[in-house]
């Protein structure tokens, strides 16, 4: 009986052992090395119950590119579910030779096929690791002897399981798709306020940017942090000053009081996995995993809660310029009208404008050039730049007038205006009742409006027919009165034709005195494309008050204040002095260069003057000098925004004188002194005196240094054709100038590095410390900060192939491209 009993115990004490041993992490030591081929190493770490795995898994680009990354998952059936990736924007590895071997310096080396090595957590003031370990709640840990030293819960990508923790400040973000977990368009941030909050990337997580919070705000200094529980699966906020409930986001009343489990394998224990994902498209779920007893996997997800049900809630779910809408139960971005998609296969990164702006005329619209089209219950939740109080009718001519307004929203007597790009838009159903609003687009003439009513009828939203004229006393009155529009419109345009004839019979004598003094200076072609005044020096002498006020000097002549129309009109007058040769060339140049042009961001040249030996150019007058007296001779920085909206006018501006004018126009001299600021501070780019006119079909040209030293690109200096990339070079220089309020090249500055601002500039950008570009600014968004200094590295390389044209410029710099980081700028650049 005795030695039966005896048994007895120790079969129990064996029994104990192994449970014991199952509790305890599978141990990684020094010298251990995976492989995505399975020939010689394993593939992965696994769990001690097998249930999650950290190792080489198989990826998908989003550009078709496949290969593997290294992360932790969730063992299913059939399937793997990715929890964490390491360095989820670093290129995929794309060689099965690839190793990741913990050695016995305690790093984790990644080596490729070739024996290049690179470390997968790069943090040298961690002590070297001794041992590492695949936990059963999915936690990949490295120790220094028995003390943690790193562990992946606190680097969470884009979910956290059950038994982890998001810190105050933490942050989730979105995979770019379900199989490539690459950063994507959302984020999640366990606010220091103790707000948990939804946004778009991108953006300067203000309150018009969020799309979904916990409410959970003004407990700042309490330390608030999300916590899944591993038990119950509750998501909750927890205090972390006394570790008590502020509230269950997922809206469950149970809660386990214990919010740090130490049993690591207690998820095993419990049956069930919880992990809660910030998924691609931007809405928080919860998700729940049955465990398979037989085999230890993982089963399929069970959805127990989502942040949001509808997608098109998720603010920048649809890019740019677009607007989201349910289509056979689905999500889907069209494009408003006026605008045409980025790339038709991916229709949520937006869309662009499909019409030209050819700019103000006496500072409003061309209105002859643009359109409205109508769309009903549409909503737009972004600031507008105008809000007034106005008849519908009113606000949509208000729109079609205003050179900055792309859309107007009228809702309940308020007019609401908005440039574009148009943000964060949505449209539901034509039966909903939740807006109220009937949105215009302003499009071009030439845009036909098939796209938009077949977009329109695919979503069963077809504007209203214009109502149908029944009644005859209605139908006479109509005749009527259009008999009489046409006998009035016969007599106006008999008696304009004779003016006109009379005007141009005129202004012909006067071309070709114009014409026989100044020789080849104009040719017939020239005064057909030229549509401008001919002012006579008397009635600039006088408009000038006798060249009294002087505005500016350039090279060949100054520029004077003077006023047309009985002072009603200011004008800047030029006047050339040096006419030698190159003051006859720089007249010409100018004529033939912004005569042509129509841009909002250009000034605009209104007449010319030539008598005898005299040689005038008469320009519209712009109030706030130049972006040379803005960034470097005033006391006070200007506004982060003003200087990235006038870094986004100077692009648009050179974008339309090389891709939009019937021949393209190189400026050759891009410089703050050239770019003026009008009444509404909006940047005009001026001086065309260098500029080079190229034929239609022409891409490059050789002609002798033009420019001002310090933003002239290297080929000026080679005997090398010049191209339209001499002026993104300029421009370049001009965007860092901007972006730090100093000149390219400053003699008082505290350190010798920061003498050349392109080469300091860049040694911030390799360093990351951006912040030192703009010390002080408190209100400078940081990607933003970013994106600029890449694009100015960018157009500054020294090989013309390498700098981008200026519509990718824009486009970078409206956020619509991704940015890559640009290699060092050479020395060529520095001066």
């Amino acid at each position: 009986m005795a030695s039966i009993a005896t048994m007895f115990l120790l079969l129990s004490l064996s029994f104990l052992c192994v449970s014991a041993q199952q509790k305890h992490p599978t141990i990684i030591n020094l010298g251990t090395t995976i492989s995505p081929s399975s020939d010689k190493y394993p593939r992965s770490w696994p769990s001690p119950s097998g249930l999650f795995e950290f190792g080489f898994y198989d990826q998908a680009a989003g550009n078709g590119r496949v290969g593997f990354a290294i992360g932790v998952w969730l063992v299913g059936v059939d399937q793997i579910t990715v929890v964490w990736t390491a360095n989820r924007d670093h290129p995929l590895i794309a060689s099965n030779a690839t190793t990741l071997t913990l050695e016995h310096d305690g790093t984790l080396w990644l080596v490729d096929e070739n024996g290049n090595k690179s470390k997968l957590i790069a943090n040298d003031a961690l002590p070297p690791a001794t041992s590492a370990s695949m936990l059963d709640d999915g936690n990949f840990v490295l120790y220094h002897k028995s003390q943690r030293i790193w562990e992946s819960f606190d680097y969470p990508t884009d979910t956290i399981v059950g038994g982890q923790v998001l810190h105050s400040g933490g942050q989730l973000f979105s995979s770019i798709s379900e199989t490539d977990h690459s950063t994507g368009r959302f984020h999640l941030n366990m606010q220091k306020d103790g707000n948990l909050v939804l946004y778009p990337v991108n953006n300067e997580d203000t309150g018009i940017d969020a799309y979904w919070s916990s409410g959970t705000y003004n407990n700042a200094g309490f330390n608030l942090y999300l916590y899944l529980n591993k038990t119950s699966g509750n998501l909750a906020i927890i205090n972390g000053t006394n570790h008590e409930r502020v509230t269950i986001v997922n809206d469950q009343d149970s809660y386990s009081s214990d919010v740090h489990s130490s049993h690591d394998n207690e998820t095993v224990q419990n049956g069930t996995v919880y992990r809660a994902t910030l998924n691609a498209n931007g809405i928080f779920r919860l998700y729940s995993h049955a465990i398979n007893k037989t085999n230890g996997s993982a089963g399929e997800p069970n959805l127990l809660w989502w942040a949001l049900k509808d997608p098109c809630e998720v603010k920048g779910f649809c890019g740019f310029n677009s607007f989201c809408t349910f289509f056979d139960d689905q999500p889907n971005c069209l494009c408003l009208p006026g605008s045409d998609f980025v790339d038709s296969s991916k229709k949520t990164l937006g869309c662009l404008r499909n019409y030209s702006d050819v700019g103000c005329i006496h500072g409003k619209e061309n209105i002859t050039l643009y359109g409205l089209n109508q769309m009903e219950n549409v909503n737009c939740e972004d600031f507008p730049y105008s809000v007034e109080s106005m008849s519908m009718e009113d606000c949509k001519n208000s729109c079609l007038e205003d050179c900055n307004c792309g859309a107007a929203f009228f809702q309940r007597g308020f007019c609401n205006k908005r440039k574009l790009p148009l943000r964060y838009v949505r449209r539901q159903s034509s039966g909903s009742n939740e807006y109220s609003t009937n949105a215009f687009f302003k499009v071009g003439k030439n845009t036909t409006n098939e796209a938009v009513n077949e977009t329109l009828t695919n979503m069963n939203m077809m504007p209203p027919r214009e109502q149908v004229i029944t009644s005859k006393n209605d139908l006479t009155h109509i005749i009527v009165l259009a008999l009489g529009l046409v006998i009035f419109s016969c007599v106006s345009i008999a008696i304009s034709c004779f003016y006109i004839s009379k005007i141009r019979v005129l202004r012909y004598k006067r071309l070709r005195d114009i014409k026989g003094q100044f020789g080849i200076l104009l040719t017939d072609q020239d005064h057909e494309d030229l549509t401008l005044r001919v002012f006579s020096y008397y009635e600039l002498k006088r408009a000038t008050s006798g060249f009294k006020e002087e505005l500016g000097r350039g090279s060949f002549g100054a520029v004077y204040r003077g006023s047309l129309n009985k002072g009603r009109k200011l004008v800047a007058v030029k006047r050339l002095e040096k006419l030698i040769d190159e003051g006859e060339r720089e007249f010409r140049a100018e004529m033939r260069a912004i005569g042509r042009t129509n841009h909002k961001n250009l000034v605009r040249l209104i007449g010319y003057c030539v008598e005898d030996s005299k040689r005038l150019l008469v320009y519209e007058y712009m109030s706030n000098g130049s972006l040379a007296d803005l960034l470097f001779k005033q006391a006070q920085r200007p506004y982060w925004e003003e200087r990235v909206r006038i870094a986004i006018d100077v692009a648009k501006g050179i974008h339309y004188l090389h891709e939009e004018c019937k021949s393209p126009i190189i400026h050759c001299d891009i410089k703050p002194q050239n770019i003026l600021m009008d009444d509404f501070w909006t940047a005009k780019i001026s001086d065309f005196g260098l500029a080079k006119l190229l034929m239609p079909d022409q891409t490059r040209t050789f002609t002798g240094v033009r420019g001002t030293r310090g933003y002239l690109a290297p080929e000026w200096h080679k005997n090398t054709p010049v191209t339209v990339k001499a002026d993104v070079y300029s421009y370049g220089i001009v965007l860092l100038e901007i972006i730090c309020c100093r000149r390219n090249l400053e003699i008082n500055v505290p350190n010798v590095e920061e003498l050349v601002l392109s080469s300091w500039v860049y040694k911030c950008f390799a360093d990351r410390e951006l912040d030192k570009l703009v010390v002080g600014e408190d209100q400078v968004e940081r990607r933003t900060l970013e994106n600029m200094v890449k694009v100015g590295l960018w157009c500054i390389q020294d090989e013309q192939v390498l700098r981008p044209s200026m519509k990718s410029v824009v486009l970078m710099l409206e956020g619509i491209t991704d940015i890559a980081s640009p290699p060092c700028p050479t020395s060529s650049s520095s001066v």
